[in-house]
């Protein structure tokens, strides 16, 4: 049976319809809960969340649902999704929770949930607390209900672990450091590493309203801090996004850098190094061709998984990959975070920048990308990609690309959006081809 309220990335939706109530939030807490309580010990859950307005009702909703059945809540407040992840090992608990919906617009929200390892849970845990929120679950007695705390120096000791993924001798001392924290969770945690560090931060995105995360900066709209470094003069600019798990750089030029460049950059170094392990860096079916070929020009592999983090993710564990990522930003590396950590992987592009001495736009354009196109195609129902003249014209952009290029047509895991992507050496050809299927989709969800 298929997961119904799990999707790629967790639960997530549009706050106060379908899935994502107050309701079903406690009725996730109960039966993650339930799921967790192993053994005779204390049992604890460590709740984070990002800066939605909804925030504050889904984790009262929360603590309720793991409370009522025994297990301790400790709360971190607003925090990246990696700092959650972190902290569930270091406080020993039995699960983690993260209340965010990473890039979404505040209407959304979500519910990410870890192991005590400190990665997402597997599918088959997913599949077993979806099977329990339609039962009856037992309670915990009177005299074993769970208690809830907050601690106060979570923010110190994420900003101590980032600060670790770095040679003592880097230091950031003579970098102007434009920082867009998209209003969202790493807003007091990222500017504070970076400027421990000492470099000269000039922040924006870091006044959270509960209703402008994400909302025209971080770094799905990269705009506000293109401009602001180079109205600043900056060096370099980090653009995170609401949770704080991906990044997009901008050089001094306010040019972005994409994840597929930043992969290209670590990966790369920690092999001159002789830090890279799996002899390559693994990433989606989105990343670019471009991509794919500076690491071959370099004896290195790339190895392409479904879209999602977390298929990067399961890649890099069975195969002992440390380096991994997506197009979009997310970046993982597996000797510094269980899960992408946009402030870790901006701290390496950092350092890489330090020991170089060169600029930014110097350092970070490590190859032409092959022409690509993504575009995003709404639909209010059904399934448009079964439909015969959809199928066809996928089967003609195919024929066309044959050889040339790549095309990867999916449906998103987190919205009614349907993706296509074309890459090729033949930018008329991509677009033509993206042009046809959406077309097609367009009309057969009309």
């Amino acid at each position: 049976m298929g997961k119904q309220f799990f999707g790629t990335d967790g639960i997530r939706g549009r706050t106060n319809q379908g899935a994502m109530t107050a309701a079903t939030a406690m009725k996730v807490g109960q039966a993650a809960g339930s799921r967790f309580l192993r053994g005779d010990h204390r049992h604890r859950v460590v709740i984070g969340k990002d800066t939605r307005l909804s925030g504050y009702m889904l984790e009262n909703a929360m603590v309720a649902g793991f409370t009522s059945v025994g297990m301790d809540v400790v709360l971190l407040g607003p925090m990246p999704t990696p700092a959650v992840a972190l902290l569930t090992r270091e406080l020993r608990a039995d699960v983690g929770v993260m209340i965010s919906a990473s890039h979404n617009p505040y209407q959304d929200n979500g519910i990410k949930l870890f192991g005590p390892d400190g990665y997402k849970l597997s599918d088959e845990d997913e599949l077993a607390i979806e099977a329990m929120l339609g039962q009856d679950l037992a309670l915990a007695d009177a005299e074993d209900i769970g208690r809830a705390r907050r601690i106060d120096d979570a923010r110190g000791r994420y900003i101590h672990a980032v600060k670790r993924s770095l040679p003592e001798d880097i230091r950031l001392d003579g970098l102007k450091i434009a920082i867009d924290c998209a209003n969202g969770a790493a807003y007091q945690v990222a500017p504070s590493a970076f400027w421990e560090l000492g470099a000269e931060i000039v922040a924006v995105g870091v006044n959270p309203n509960g209703k402008n995360i994400n909302a025209r900066c971080g770094s799905t709209h990269p705009a506000l801090l293109q401009e602001t470094v180079v109205s600043s003069g900056a060096d370099i600019g980090i653009a995170l996004d609401g949770d704080a798990d991906r990044l997009i750089v901008v050089d001094e030029k306010g040019q972005t850098v994409d994840g597929d460049q930043i992969m290209a950059l670590i990966g790369s170094q920690w092999a001159e190094q002789g830090r890279l392990t799996g002899g390559g860096v693994v990433a989606t079916v989105m990343s670019n061709l471009g991509l794919e070929r500076f690491l071959q020009g370099r004896g290195l592999d790339l190895v392409r998984t479904k879209v999602g983090d977390r298929h990067v993710l399961e890649k890099m564990r069975s195969a002992d990959y440390n380096v991994g990522g997506e197009q979009s930003g997310h970046m993982i590396l597996l000797d510094h975070a269980t899960t992408g950590d946009g402030t870790v992987a901006a701290l390496q592009v950092l350092a890489a920048l330090v020991k170089s001495g060169k600029r930014a736009s110097e350092l970070l354009h490590l190859f032409d990308p092959v022409p690509q196109l993504l575009r995003n195609v709404r639909f209010s129902g059904g399934k448009p990609l079964e439909v015969d003249r959809v199928k066809a014209a996928i089967a003609d952009a195919e024929a066309s690309l044959a050889g040339k290029g790549r095309l990867v047509i999916r449906p998103s895991g987190t919205e009614p959006v349907i993706r296509v992507m074309a890459e090729g050496d033949d930018a008329g050809e991509v677009e033509a081809a993206v042009a046809s299927i959406c077309s097609a989709v367009e009309e057969a969800t009309v």
